[in-house]
């Protein structure tokens, strides 16, 4: 996925607005977009709410189906810096390649997660025989004492699964309920998705050093009373123990949660830093086709331009 918004991280507060003696819960409400092709909804980053702990992106892609004649998901070569890309498949088939030789499929219930570091370069499309594309697309910024490590790919096909009041669970990173997900992290962060088949009721446990966000990408969810529609981000901040959710049969819930940076962080296009000559060097590396990203084998097609910087170099 690519991002075409100046983003500059101003707040740092967890704490939720209270009114009258209650604590409210923080509405994010998505934008339309459209990347490779396909609609997307942005739910992360919005005015409302930059980050969730190291969380500092959310695309929630599809589902969608291809015209046979059309080409469906496909986006070219492009460049990342200081983040980690985080795939988590629901329908479909994706096909990752990087300048580093990878190339993995990605099917559903899998996550692939790309740490850019210091610098990489990667391509994604959909692939497979059903013309379908169903996905969230996260991205995680990297502590600024990680920014230059090595760029790396790691794919996840097996993830801790579990069943909770009838409801599916998938542990996609970091520890919960008593179980640890394989996935490579910097800064401590979790991920859990919940599958509600019949109308359900839960309660979710937290950690009070956590701030947190719930979104449902598909189906209903209400939060401590309060209803949210698909896509609708409900930040519900720090300092809770628990939450309670009630989902609608067929919800499909993203819980999303981690420690605050406490850094400043920076995002264009596809790079996330720490100061605005960070960000410049990088894009005018990629402009001059620098061996910092290097080329990504295997796939035809033109890399990607970026846009012109919003602030004078």
């Amino acid at each position: 996925m690519t991002n075409t918004e100046w983003q500059e991280n101003v707040e740092s507060s967890l704490e939720c607005p209270t009114l009258d003696g209650r604590r409210q819960i923080q509405r994010v409400t998505p934008r339309l977009a459209e990347v490779g092709g396909i609609p997307v909804n942005r739910i992360l980053p919005r005015r409302q709410r930059r980050t969730i702990g190291a969380w500092c992106f959310l695309d929630h892609a599809g589902p969608s189906r291809f015209p046979e004649d059309a080409p469906g998901f496909r986006v070219g070569p492009h460049p990342h810096i200081g983040l980690q890309t985080f795939t988590w498949m629901i329908d479909g088939e994706v096909l990752h390649r990087d300048s580093l030789g990878s190339e993995q499929l990605v099917k559903p219930g899998q996550v692939n997660l790309m740490t850019a570091g210091y610098g990489i370069a990667h391509t994604e499309e959909a692939v497979g025989a059903e013309p379908i594309l169903h996905a969230a697309q996260l991205w995680i910024a990297l502590p600024e004492a990680d920014t230059e490590t090595q760029p790396r790919f790691d794919h996840y096909p097996d993830l801790p699964r579990w069943m909770e009041e009838g409801v599916e669970a998938t542990l996609l990173v970091g520890e919960y309920a008593d179980r640890t997900a394989p996935t490579l992290t910097f800064s401590p962060l979790v991920g859990v998705e919940y599958r509600a088949s019949r109308d359900s009721e839960l309660t979710l446990p937290l950690k009070r050093s956590f701030e947190y966000g719930l979104v449902a990408l598909e189906g209903g969810l209400t939060v401590d009373g309060e209803a949210f529609g698909r896509n609708e981000l409900a930040y519900i901040g720090g300092q809770r123990g628990s939450v309670e959710v009630t989902l609608s049969a067929g919800t499909r819930l993203l819980l999303l949660g981690g420690e605050p940076l406490g850094e400043e962080i920076l995002m264009w296009w596809n790079f996330v830093g720490h100061s605005r000559e960070e960000i410049s060097r990088a894009q005018e590396e990629w402009e001059q086709g620098s061996e910092r990203f290097g080329l990504v084998p295997g796939f035809e097609g033109d890399p990607l331009q970026a846009p012109p910087l919003p602030w004078k170099r």
